[in-house]
């Protein structure tokens, strides 16, 4: 049965289009050109990083992090951000008596914007730069485990992307839903690994209570 739920951070529980917009800005480029190569960059299965390379060679994604922060212009993120099924849909699942716990590629900075926005909603805010561990190595999702009360049988892990959250949350031992959003979803949806992989795909996370519901009515 599943008995915890744990969200990704950036395009599961985050509308990132500020945070990207901004880095468009600082790099002095069209906001409609630096998205274009995002989803470019994406679609060809490159780490998204790797945008910054195409209109910056050599550019230090966390030295300018700091240098953006230094400039008054540090990263951030905030309640209208958030997607608009979130709050509900962590209250319903509360309400269903399951764990709950964020946990995802970020920051020190973000992981302090999550705790500040979610502390009293979820029983776990963890992030890479907490644990020294990123997503897709296996060792993240060895730290979810190990800070989850469950199993890792017993945790639903919801992401967006299948090559840095379905897959390696699987291979954990770890059940998953895909949800259908931000680039990564968008690019990825139609293939064979979104197709098969996730216990669920969702359109949005109001879509998870009722499937939890009944995989576990199934599980019994």
């Amino acid at each position: 049965m599943i008995r915890a739920v744990v969200f990704d951070v950036g395009e599961c529980l985050v509308d990132e289009t500020r945070e990207y917009g901004t880095w468009a800005d600082w790099l002095g480029v069209p906001r409609h050109t630096f998205h274009a190569m995002f989803g470019a960059v994406i679609a060809q299965g490159r780490d998204y990083r790797e945008t910054f390379q195409e209109f910056r060679p050599g550019f230090d994604l966390y030295a300018e992090r700091e240098k953006r922060a230094a400039d008054g212009k540090p990263e951030w993120f905030g309640e209208d951000d958030l997607y608009a099924d979130v709050r509900p849909a962590l209250r319903q699942l509360r309400a269903d008596g399951l764990w709950l716990g964020i946990a995802g590629n970020q920051t020190v900075r973000a992981g302090g914007i999550l705790r500040e926005l979610f502390s009293d909603d979820v029983d776990l805010i963890g992030t890479s730069d907490d644990w020294g561990a990123s997503k897709p190595d296996p060792e993240f999702f060895k730290r979810v485990a190990g800070a989850v009360s469950f199993g890792a049988d017993e945790i639903l892990y919801v992401g967006d992307r299948c090559d840095n959250d379905i897959k390696p949350a699987g291979q954990a031992g770890m059940h998953t839903a895909l949800v259908r959003r931000g680039p990564w979803a968008s690019i990825q949806w139609d293939s064979a690994e979104a197709r098969e992989l996730p216990t669920f795909r969702v359109e949005g996370l109001g879509e998870l209570s009722p499937r939890v519901a009944e995989f576990n009515a199934s599980a019994r």
